[in-house]
């Protein structure tokens, strides 16, 4: 049977939908598991769209649900720890040295930085793989910190499996609207970048100011 027709009866998938269909008409279970650890390294594939398709598949009878969250798991755990790997061979001393080069940082900010992953970092691998965008770069400061990696695996695996659960099931439950998952999820996406960006440019022009504050003061004195 041809998993795209047969997936998709109102039209021919295409795009992403369509490569990830064709992954799971050509291998089955392992095919989601793939096209997931191919999205932890490449954050603009969008799980939002490959976890509601293989949830739809499992409805229809093209994969089990059980094999579904399975291969979708060691996808996303596997991609993780490439990234883990990443990181951890990147090292502190080249992320300093160049953090140092960047325009209007300080190297107490990754000090500090390097403090709270320090604190918080398994509350933060938890949940970031629960969080868009952040589930797949959640993994690299993981490794440039050396977190244990029984501990990183364990996190990602739990983190994961959750966020996996909800997107395949509701591909499972809504059946031929499961692609009614990436509308909302992709909405929650932007509002996460957006998110990222004010704080971005409220960290910029803090430290703008900052830059300012002691010209106007020199001048004052002078």
């Amino acid at each position: 049977m041809d998993f795209v027709t047969f997936a998709l009866p109102q039209e021919p998938a295409s795009g992403i939908a369509g490569w990830a269909a064709d992954l799971v008409d050509a291998m089955g279970a392992p095919g989601a598991g793939l096209a997931i650890a191919l999205e932890n390294l490449f954050p603009p594939l969008p799980s939002e769209v490959i976890l509601p398709l293989a949830g739809f598949a499992a409805g229809q009878g093209v994969i089990s649900l059980a094999s579904a969250l399975f291969w979708t798991t060691l996808g996303s755990v596997v991609g993780a720890a490439i990234l883990y790997w990443i990181g951890a061979l990147f090292g502190r001393e080249r992320m300093h040295a160049i953090w140092t080069k960047l325009p209007l940082v300080k190297a107490s900010d990754l000090e500090r930085t390097e403090q709270w992953f320090a604190k918080h970092g398994t509350k933060a691998v938890l949940l970031g793989r629960m969080v868009p965008i952040f589930r797949s770069l959640i993994s690299v400061p993981a490794g440039v910190e050396r977190m244990p990696l029984p501990v990183f695996l364990a996190l990602t695996t739990l983190g994961s499996l959750v966020w996996n659960v909800v997107l395949v099931m509701a591909g499972y439950w809504l059946g031929d609207q499961w692609d009614v998952v990436g509308t909302y999820v992709g909405f929650l996406s932007k509002a996460v970048l957006v998110l990222v960006v004010l704080a971005i440019a409220a960290y910029v022009l803090v430290r703008l100011r900052a830059r300012k504050q002691p010209r106007s003061q020199h001048r004052r004195t002078s």
